[in-house]
């Protein structure tokens, strides 16, 4: 699933949102830790990481593509 970017960044908890995967911001800060998440291959557990145009993200085994 491709995610289009407003601005030059969007944040791994922000995605989330965008995602359903937490219906709050709040819910960020503790499903980092919960869902298993990497970004390019590599595990992450930063709701503040910034994801930029051509990052790819898989969160519970579904793929996102920051575009």
């Amino acid at each position: 699933m491709e995610i289009k970017l407003n601005k030059e960044f969007i944040t791994l908890g922000q995605l989330l949102k965008v995602t359903d995967f937490i219906s709050s911001g709040g819910e960020a800060k503790f499903m980092v830790n919960e869902l298993n998440i990497s970004v390019n291959g590599e595990r992450e557990n930063r709701r503040g990481r910034k994801l930029f145009s051509g990052d790819v993200v898989i969160i519970e085994g579904k793929k996102f593509e920051v575009i």
